[in-house]
């Protein structure tokens, strides 16, 4: 199996949750079968019972079909986490932006799902210098801005045809703001950056 046959099918599981054909359950499900697939019978049986799929008959899953009330109610258990506190951000199918003077607490949970996440620590209200950030992520955009003299570890970023980028310094941490990111981001991307223009300021002073 290539990644490129799991992303294709990644991308025909979004196109159903979009259709109504699938909740949010059934997909993280799907999806994650969908990336420890070995065999194309063992990839296709996420997409097997949707209506307008057609899959040669060498690679129909045997299986039994993977959704069921066991799985959802496990997505729904994890998605709990943090039980609504101000240390996780969650968005579905959203934009998800943190700016201006905002308060970071010491450690941040980011659950999204295909959706756009901005976090701006430039003008943020910092209680420690260290922050660590978990990342579960299901194709969504996470971009971390910081400020120049901030640093950025993103080593404990597990990618699944997805890309994690850092544009920043790593450190040590030595500046006023250090974040350490991890978690695993599946057919999306984490990038963390300087705010637009930092180095022509830094050019001409």
């Amino acid at each position: 199996m290539s990644d490129a046959e799991r992303e294709h099918v990644g991308q025909l599981l979004q196109r159903a949750v979009g259709q109504g054909m699938l909740s949010l359950g059934e997909f993280t499900e799907r999806m994650d079968t969908a990336l420890a697939s070995k065999t194309r019978g063992e990839l296709n049986s996420v997409l097997a019972d949707l209506p307008g799929m057609q899959i040669a008959e060498e690679h129909r899953p045997s299986a039994k079909p993977v959704a069921g009330p066991t799985p959802h109610r496990v997505v729904q258990e994890h998605w709990g986490h943090g039980s609504g506190t101000s240390d996780t951000l969650r968005g579905t199918m959203s934009t998800v932006t943190r700016k201006g003077p905002w308060n970071v607490p010491p450690s941040l949970r980011v659950s999204t799902r295909m959706s756009t996440v901005t976090l701006d620590f430039t003008q943020a209200v910092m209680s420690t210098q260290v922050v660590e950030i978990h990342v579960d992520d299901y194709c969504s955009t996470v971009t971390l801005i910081v400020p120049t003299e901030a640093t950025v570890d993103l080593n404990g970023v597990d990618t699944v045809a997805g890309s994690a980028t850092n544009k920043v310094r790593t450190g040590p941490p030595y500046g006023p703001l250090h974040l350490v990111v991890s978690g695993k981001v599946r057919l999306g991307s984490v990038t963390a950056k300087h705010p637009f223009g930092s180095s022509i300021r830094r050019m001409f002073g």
